[in-house]
């Protein structure tokens, strides 16, 4: 695997002006994903998860802009250009997968009919050509007698596989990242798996990048190379997926392991992270998880924290800085 990153995100910030002042969604957001990489990104309902993917493929809902920062894909900016130029590059260059398949078919076209239009668009390909590759694409999906169910529409397919048509379509013109938003919430367990799978699959074969949006850390830990958990807007913890789901070193990151049921356990309770994330009106001044924070001394409630080296990841946390305060 190269090492060279397919996107790097560097001090993303994402705004919503409204009457009331402006309210700060992203504040600071930086990563990378490398070719073949699958990067998960969790976190809380409100963390910021599904926004990072709308500003990376340029779908923020209005009046949501992009105050700063940048997001190069193979080094060059993508998160300037005019609208005509973004949409060239969303379908060949950049892929989505989203939640819910309904709302990303068109309920009065045939699978084909969209599958050959994105490809046409894209490639340039004939419309039997597009054919050809359509039905390849719906058969490395995993849909059966692919040939016969191109003609079909989308309410004659399951949840499952219209979702398989929608990681279909984000294939059709070979792009090199793909941004998957809750892909397998969904769906249910049996065809989750499958779906992990044919991901999994594609960053193997196409060595394309993957950007995972979940709130599993099932589907993480069964997924992912790395992960990113995001609290209020910022990155709390970034590190391989073995180090942060078995040593995290943020105290969120923990918590939210520690609410994950063990089977080697038997327990009554399970763990909980008390309170809840702050509205993006009210987020703290400091380290935004202080309010919640089992450990949180003075220090955090002054001071943000940058992410910085701890242990096997990186976390933005106090505690693993070297000039850390002693008085709790």
């Amino acid at each position: 695997m190269t090492t060279t990153p397919l996107l790097q995100v560097r001090h993303l910030r994402v705004e919503f002006p409204t009457r009331r002042g402006t309210l700060l969604a992203l504040d600071d957001i930086n990563f990378d994903i490398a070719p073949g990489e699958i990067l998960g990104v969790v976190g809380e309902s409100g963390a910021g998860k599904s926004l990072t993917g709308a500003a990376i493929i340029g779908l923020l809902d209005p009046p949501g802009r992009i105050a700063s920062g940048e997001i190069l894909l193979e080094g060059k900016r993508i998160d300037n250009l005019p609208y005509e130029q973004m949409r060239k590059i969303r379908g060949r260059q950049i892929g989505a997968i989203f939640q819910d398949p309904l709302t990303s078919l068109n309920p009065l076209y045939t699978v084909g009919r969209q599958l050959i239009e994105t490809i046409t668009t894209h490639l340039g390909l004939s419309e039997a050509q597009a054919r050809k590759r359509a039905i390849e694409l719906l058969e490395q999906t995993g849909i059966p007698a692919a040939e016969a169910r191109i003609d079909q529409y989308p309410h004659q397919f399951s949840g499952g596989m219209r979702q398989r048509v929608v990681i279909a379509l984000a294939l059709a013109a070979s792009p090199k990242l793909i941004v998957a938003d809750e892909p397998t919430t969904a769906l249910d367990v049996s065809i989750q798996a499958q779906i992990i799978s044919l991901l999994k699959n594609i960053c193997k074969e196409q060595g394309a990048a993957v950007m995972l949006v979940t709130h599993d850390m099932g589907v993480i830990a069964e997924t992912c190379d790395r992960v990113a958990v995001l609290y209020a807007g910022r990155v709390a913890e970034i590190g391989r997926v073995h180090e942060v789901i078995h040593h995290p070193a943020h105290p969120y990151t923990r918590g939210l392991m520690g609410s994950i049921p063990s089977m080697d356990e038997d327990r009554e309770r399970l763990l909980q992270i008390d309170g809840a994330m702050p509205r993006l009106n009210a987020i703290p001044q400091g380290c935004a998880f202080n309010p919640r924070c089992p450990q949180a001394f003075d220090r955090c409630r002054s001071q943000r924290p940058e992410l910085s080296a701890a242990a096997s990841t990186q976390a933005a946390c106090w505690l693993h800085s070297s000039s850390v305060e002693t008085v709790r």
